[in-house]
Protein backbone atom coordinates (compact mmCIF):
# COMPACT_ATOMS: atom_id res chain seq x y z
CA UNK A 1 0.00 0.00 0.00
CA UNK A 2 1.24 3.47 -0.72
CA UNK A 3 1.07 6.26 1.83
CA UNK A 4 1.65 9.96 1.67
CA UNK A 5 3.93 11.17 4.48
CA UNK A 6 4.93 14.70 5.29
CA UNK A 7 8.37 15.36 6.80
CA UNK A 8 10.52 18.43 7.01
CA UNK A 9 13.38 18.72 4.55
CA UNK A 10 16.07 18.32 7.20
CA UNK A 11 14.64 14.98 8.37
CA UNK A 12 14.34 13.71 4.80
CA UNK A 13 17.96 14.69 4.19
CA UNK A 14 19.05 12.71 7.26
CA UNK A 15 17.05 9.68 6.15
CA UNK A 16 18.58 9.87 2.69
CA UNK A 17 22.06 10.18 4.15
CA UNK A 18 21.55 7.06 6.27
CA UNK A 19 19.46 5.01 3.83
CA UNK A 20 21.41 5.79 0.69
CA UNK A 21 20.01 6.31 -2.76
CA UNK A 22 16.74 4.51 -3.31
CA UNK A 23 16.69 3.22 0.28
CA UNK A 24 14.17 5.67 1.71
CA UNK A 25 11.10 3.40 1.64
CA UNK A 26 12.85 0.48 3.34
CA UNK A 27 14.29 2.83 5.95
CA UNK A 28 10.83 4.24 6.76
CA UNK A 29 9.32 0.72 6.81
CA UNK A 30 11.98 -0.43 9.27
CA UNK A 31 11.48 2.65 11.46
CA UNK A 32 7.71 2.16 11.56
CA UNK A 33 8.09 -1.53 12.39
CA UNK A 34 10.40 -0.60 15.27
CA UNK A 35 7.98 2.03 16.56
CA UNK A 36 5.03 -0.39 16.39
CA UNK A 37 7.05 -3.05 18.21
CA UNK A 38 8.11 -0.63 20.97
CA UNK A 39 4.55 0.63 21.49
CA UNK A 40 3.12 -2.89 21.50
CA UNK A 41 5.76 -4.00 24.03
CA UNK A 42 5.09 -0.98 26.25
CA UNK A 43 1.34 -1.68 26.12
CA UNK A 44 1.88 -5.30 27.13
CA UNK A 45 4.17 -4.29 29.99
CA UNK A 46 1.61 -1.79 31.31
CA UNK A 47 -1.17 -4.36 30.93
CA UNK A 48 0.76 -7.00 32.88
CA UNK A 49 1.60 -4.74 35.83
CA UNK A 50 0.54 -6.37 39.08
CA UNK A 51 0.08 -9.86 37.63
CA UNK A 52 2.95 -11.35 39.64
CA UNK A 53 2.28 -11.39 43.38
CA UNK A 54 4.66 -9.57 45.72
CA UNK A 55 6.07 -12.59 47.53
CA UNK A 56 6.17 -16.36 47.87
CA UNK A 57 8.39 -16.98 44.86
CA UNK A 58 11.15 -19.55 44.61
CA UNK A 59 13.57 -16.71 43.79
CA UNK A 60 12.83 -14.55 46.85
CA UNK A 61 15.71 -15.87 48.99
CA UNK A 62 18.47 -15.46 46.38
CA UNK A 63 17.38 -14.03 43.02
CA UNK A 64 20.88 -14.20 41.49
CA UNK A 65 21.18 -17.91 42.31
CA UNK A 66 17.72 -18.55 40.88
CA UNK A 67 18.61 -16.79 37.63
CA UNK A 68 21.89 -18.71 37.38
CA UNK A 69 20.10 -22.05 37.87
CA UNK A 70 17.50 -21.11 35.25
CA UNK A 71 20.21 -20.26 32.76
CA UNK A 72 22.21 -23.40 33.49
CA UNK A 73 19.12 -25.55 33.04
CA UNK A 74 18.43 -24.25 29.52
CA UNK A 75 20.25 -26.41 26.94
CA UNK A 76 19.41 -23.87 24.20
CA UNK A 77 21.30 -21.10 26.00
CA UNK A 78 24.71 -20.10 24.76
CA UNK A 79 27.25 -18.79 27.27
Amino acid sequence: MRMHLEMDDALVAEVDELAGPRGRSEFVREAVRGAVDRRRRAYRIRRSAGVVRDGGHEWDADPADWVQRQRAGDPERVG
